[in-house]
């Protein structure tokens, strides 16, 4: 069996590393003006990882060198973020896998003279709306007269959720690659919802439909034995025994870490509540007893609706008011 330690990282690096699939990704989300100066060639992937090993839960990154019709070089930092709820500073995870990235490079050219462009893409599959800025100035905590002489990229965001399944990507082995990452972070229900047309999707793609499977085993938790047998039946009926058995041995891993699960829960809404304290501690000042003690009452639904907040709010009270 493959083991697969982080199922969204997983797939998301099978999935872009075939460089059609990764070409197809960056004409169709990348800014017009940026496509046109692209050459016809796909682009080609530089294999090793700028993100932090601790932060590898949380992202998992492609790096991609290309050329443009003027014959220059640049490359494509592509970030996917696995958390289901936005990060306001992604714009410094992008600053440090670019920087990474550009000091390699130095090491290696003493002689350099002019560094290649660079340009982010962010894959976001989480269950809330992005709303963040996806300007890197927008974390730097300056005057406004000092913005033009301050460090700043945009980057571009791809948020799966509003997009419908079918216009997710013409390519048809993106499609269904973005259409299982979009819901390996749904509710169980959407997830269930949706099953139909991922198999539909997964009929057209046979070159991907182990790695889709394995995926939607570690993160669809009401495939039963029942529903995984169907679907396999459909799409690779060849398989069945092999899939089956490696259900069963998911099936008993979920099992023993059931007991793990309560523990991971408490420890995530520990650190979000954490997060908006330091934020709101940054905003207005100390908190009060109150704020303090409701924040600690508070489940994570309700902490992440109020760190949303806090940049808006103009007061504690309406940063910490109860959900309409």
């Amino acid at each position: 069996m493959i083991e697969i330690a982080q199922p969204h990282d997983s797939l998301f690096k099978i999935l872009l590393s075939s460089p059609e699939t990764a070409g197809a990704l960056l004409r169709e989300r990348l800014p017009p003006e940026v496509v046109n100066l692209l050459a016809p060639e796909p682009p080609q992937l530089i294999e090793g990882t700028f993100v932090e090993e601790h932060l590898r839960p949380c992202y998992s990154d492609r790096l991609f060198q290309a050329r443009t019709i003027t014959d220059k070089p640049v490359l494509f930092y592509v970030l996917i973020e696995h958390k289901s709820y936005r990060d306001d500073r992604v714009g410094w995870q992008f600053f440090r896998g670019i920087s990474g990235f550009l000091e390699q490079k130095t090491r290696e050219d003493k002689n350099w003279q002019r560094l290649p462009a660079v340009l982010p893409l962010l894959v976001y599959h989480g269950e809330r709306e992005w709303r963040s800025s996806n300007e890197f100035l927008n974390l730097i905590d300056a005057d406004a007269a000092m913005h033009p002489w301050l460090v700043n990229f945009r980057f571009t965001v791809v948020d799966l959720g509003p997009i419908p399944d079918r216009d997710l990507s013409r390519h048809a082995h993106l499609r269904v690659g973005l259409m299982v990452l979009k819901y390996g972070t749904r509710d169980p229900e959407t997830q269930m919802a949706a099953l139909e047309e991922i198999i539909s999707t997964l009929l057209e793609t046979p070159e991907l439909q182990w790695s889709v499977l394995f995926y939607m085993l570690t993160t669809f938790p009401q495939l039963d034995e029942t529903s995984v047998r169907q679907i396999v039946r459909r799409i690779k009926p060849e398989e069945e025994p092999n899939m089956m058995s490696i259900f069963a041995q998911e099936h008993f891993a979920k099992g023993r870490q059931e007991g793990r699960q309560e523990g991971r829960q408490e420890g995530r809404q520990e650190g979000e509540a954490a997060s908006l304290r330091r934020l709101l501690q940054r905003r207005f000042g100390p908190l009060p007893e109150w704020a303090t003690t409701r924040i600690a009452q508070a489940d994570i639904a309700i902490l992440e609706t109020w760190t949303d907040r806090v940049l808006d709010a103009k007061t504690l009270e309406e940063a910490l008011a109860p959900r309409n």
